[in-house]
């Protein structure tokens, strides 16, 4: 059968086309904005969608003018405010939990959080986000397709599909051979770039200095990370190196890490203080043979993944991010009955905040957990306008009064986790635990640490749960 299109219907298709290729409004955005600043997400992904989206701004005639790195947890509110200045655009790159203060968010995963109706989105599922910027987004490519390739099995740990080992993710020492084809040694150059990347990420200005510093390309990116150790002293590969098979060494040994069936349980990371030591891929050198690793980290995240460098890594279609939504759901009516005050979610998202930081506002508490709200004061009240100010006035500045009053405001501890958690076939996260035993906005003496006699905390326990249930879970699934 033959289908007739008429020209207006063309006029629409080819328009749609165009608008989901782009940023919406992006022509406006730059009659309104000449500058930019750009917050980015704590890995390889982030750092290169940041530039990708720097490139595409210039397109614009938008400058960027600084960078800044944002994280999920207690660092996601402690970021620096936007540049007061009218002329400066805040933009959002690799970052599921949006901001009213943002007016261009990209990102890749599977759910966003906290984005407003006015935000100009892009949002496509994809290997990462940075292939979206520079193959959807731009009119032309910014990055060269080799360097989109090897990013993409980075950030989705497609290593099996390209035969790389363990070894190969976790070497931090060049090792470019010279009778090696080009394409080895392009494998890489993009393997050590992502290590280097991680190794350094957390020494202050050292992903922002990559941003504002590099062209679009993991060579630029590369060279710049070897200029910019040398010259802030950082630690050697050599170093590194030696530093991990230290860890390597430890972890073999550690209580905190072992084998059951084939999933691999693991508590904390171990000792990581020494630069270069820890790599998350650890485990999976260890164990190899094993299909799936299940971690539960202190803080309150249990993180549950297959393993990147089997070629059946999505063993017998189980759904990590089912299963996750599984095991909330046994404890779904005590989650909705337990309430989290607001004066702890501000607390927490504040922990790190300085003077300058974005802090936890009205608008974010909005954003995340505006239909589940408890004892929220009617809008247009006289309560309501004083809730307001305290919730936007930081939380080092509160009076004891000020924080009595945002302890009645509560959200279920069910939306909290919801909101804070994500995740897909082959990785998710269940997060925001650390909320659930915190009733009150000071927390139990001693933090996640054990009580006297050697006994955890309850908030440990219920982690430890979480994890027990995910891998019992598994299990039930793989036996089916």
């Amino acid at each position: 059968m033959k289908i007739e299109i008429t020209e207006q219907q063309l006029e629409l298709i080819n328009g749609s086309l165009l608008n989901e290729g782009g940023i919406r409004d992006i022509n406006k955005l730059a009659d309104r904005y000449s500058k930019a600043e750009i917050y980015f997400h704590q890995d390889l992904d982030g750092v290169v969608s940041a530039l990708g989206m720097k490139s595409y701004l210039e397109q614009y005639g938008i400058e960027t003018i600084g960078s800044h790195v944002i994280q999920y947890g207690d660092k996601e509110f402690s970021v620096k405010k936007p540049d007061a200045s009218g002329d400066v655009m805040p933009v959002l790159v690799d970052f599921a939990h949006g901001k009213p203060i943002f007016k261009i968010h990209t990102d890749h995963h599977d759910s966003q959080s906290g984005v407003e109706d006015e935000t100009s989105t892009q949002f496509r599922g994809a290997r990462s986000n940075v292939e979206t910027i520079s193959q959807s987004i731009s009119p032309s490519d910014i990055f060269s397709n080799e360097d989109i390739m090897m990013i993409n099995t980075v950030d989705s740990a497609d290593y099996a599909k390209h035969d790389i080992e363990p070894e190969q993710v976790m070497n931090l020492i060049r090792d470019f051979e010279k009778g090696e084809q080009a394409y080895e040694n392009k494998w890489m150059l993009g393997l050590l770039t992502n290590k280097l990347l991680l190794a350094y990420k957390n020494k202050p200005g050292f992903l922002e200095n990559l941003v504002m510093n590099s062209s679009p390309s993991l060579l630029n990116i590369y060279q710049n990370i070897n200029s910019y150790a040398k010259e802030k002293g950082f630690a050697t590969p050599e170093e590194m190196a030696q530093n991990q098979a230290g860890y390597i060494k430890s972890q073999k040994k550690s209580n905190n890490l072992s084998l059951d069936g084939n999933i691999i349980v693991q508590y904390g990371g171990g000792a990581l203080f020494k630069p270069g030591s820890y790599d998350r891929y650890t485990p999976f050198k260890i164990y190899p043979e094993a299909d799936f690793l299940v971690i539960a980290w202190p803080m309150g995240l249990v993180q549950a993944s297959c393993n990147p460098f089997k070629k059946e890594r999505a063993l017998k279609g189980v759904n990590l991010g089912d299963i996750a939504q599984e095991v909330l759901s046994k404890i779904e009516p005590q989650l909705k009955e337990h309430m989290i005050p607001i004066s702890v979610i501000k607390r927490v998202g504040e922990t790190k905040a300085e003077d300058d930081s974005i802090g936890f506002k009205t608008s974010d508490l909005f954003a995340l957990y505006k239909d589940h709200l408890q004892n929220m004061p009617k809008e247009g009240s006289q309560y309501y306008n004083m809730a307001v100010d305290i919730i936007d006035s930081p939380w080092d500045k509160l009076s004891e009064k000020q924080k009595t009053v945002l302890d009645n405001i509560t959200v279920p501890a069910w939306d909290v986790i919801q909101a804070n958690s994500g995740g897909h076939k082959c990785i998710t996260n269940i997060s925001g635990l650390n909320f659930f035993s915190r009733a009150t906005r000071n927390p139990e003496k001693g933090g996640w640490k054990k009580k006297a006699g050697g006994k955890p905390t309850r908030y440990v326990e219920f982690v430890k749960w979480v994890q027990k249930e995910l891998v019992n879970t598994i299990k039930e699934k793989i036996g089916s």
